[in-house]
């Protein structure tokens, strides 16, 4: 099992200025910091996903995000069981970042001597939905086999990758601000859905990276932050990220969302992906179709934000991704306690799909696609 670290955290620690990042702790090895930069969001105060080399490695740190904002746990992650067990248990998650923990992960299984690729295949599977997931770790197994097949440092080359993998999202984060804050007007009142920063990428998030960026050119009025039920990332950990950049924000019910449309305090609508279809289908946390059903109705803008790494051109359209589904426990119960009657059914996706006519458009690092369409997916698949 993984071993297990924490410390409370101080209420105004989470709402008030940001702690300092820590890049590297004693731990006797390298450590490379994955979420945290001191030019970032400094939304949390240990990275969220850390490699240490030995001799205290190898071994993956997660920050535990199961147990925020309450408590900073880290995760020590030795080997493939263990890292897939946090996936499942979504120690760590997010589309960019999973891809990130699984190139780590063939990283790890390599630096250990494991069969790297049933690891790969194994941590492929622990997410389905995800696509950055196996995405990452087919990166990092391809780049392993390349290395083997030429008589050179295999284990080396998979780390080389995972970290190439975490850079570019880093870079590719700042890029989807940039782009993205083109389609943010002035005062905008914004609604997102889930978690999408800092969290769950390697630099300053997807959707919240475009939020953010608006809040640093002082466009942004106001964040409406979804709760995301049932594991409420929303007012869990949007909220949390969002406190401490010091961004005016709400947290708000999933169900209150139509009320505030209808009042015309939404200007603008960005959520984040964990799949999409070549057809511009979008996959991401459950109630982001009902989102984008009300956002059509209003007539308010409906912007997704992703890297390309997230668009799986293999999938035809929303009706071929396979929708993960989860323990019926986190819907009949809450924090450990049944909220339901003992033998209570539950319905759990942990995703819908959300077709491309209720999309506005989608950002990516490469281009903004405006109108989501297949041939326009098409275009940019040819550009990279």
């Amino acid at each position: 099992m993984p071993q297990i670290s924490s410390r409370i955290l101080d209420a105004t620690k989470i709402i008030g200025p940001a702690a300092p990042c820590h890049t590297r702790r004693s731990c006797g090895g390298t450590a490379v910091a994955v979420g945290v930069n001191l030019e970032q969001t400094r939304s949390v105060s240990i990275p969220a996903l850390r490699w240490i080399d030995p001799p205290a490695g190898p071994a993956i740190e997660l920050l535990d995000q199961t147990r925020l904002p309450a408590v900073e746990t880290i995760v020590t992650c030795t080997d493939a069981p263990s890292l897939v067990d946090a996936i499942r248990r979504l120690v760590v998650r997010g589309a960019p970042l999973l891809g990130i923990a699984g190139a780590f992960g063939v990283a790890l299984a390599a630096a250990r001597g494991d069969d790297v690729a049933a690891v790969a295949e194994e941590l492929a599977g622990a997410r389905p939905t995800a696509v950055n997931l196996g995405w990452g770790a087919g990166r990092a197994l391809d780049a392993y086999q390349r290395a083997l097949s030429a008589k050179r440092d295999a284990p080396l080359a998979a780390l080389r990758e995972a970290r190439s993998i975490a850079d570019a999202d880093a870079r590719a984060c700042a890029q989807m601000a940039a782009l993205g804050l083109a389609l943010v007007p002035a005062g905008a009142r914004i609604l997102t859905h889930c978690n999408t920063g800092a969290l769950v990428t390697g630099g300053d998030g997807t959707a919240f990276g475009v939020v953010l960026a608006a809040h640093r050119a002082g466009v942004l009025k106001m964040l409406y932050v979804d709760e995301t039920r049932p594991l409420l990332q929303g007012s869990r950990l949007t909220a949390y990220e969002a406190g401490r950049a010091r961004m005016p924000h709400a947290v708000l019910a999933d169900a209150a969302a139509a009320s505030l449309m209808a009042a015309g305090e939404i200007d603008l609508v960005v959520v984040g992906a964990d799949r999409i279809a070549a057809d511009g289908s979008v996959a991401n946390k459950v109630g982001t179709y009902g989102l984008a059903v009300l956002a059509h109705h209003h007539k308010v803008p409906f912007v997704v934000v992703a890297p390309v790494s997230t668009i799986d051109f293999g999938t035809a359209d929303g009706a071929s991704i396979t929708i993960e589904q989860r323990s019926p426990d986190e819907v009949t119960h809450m924090a450990g306690r049944p909220v339901a009657p003992s033998g209570s059914g539950a319905y759990n996706p942990a995703f819908d799909v959300t077709p491309p006519a209720l999309i506005s458009a989608i950002v990516t690092e490469s281009m903004v696609i405006q109108p989501v369409t297949a041939g326009n997916l098409r275009v940019l698949n040819q550009g990279t």
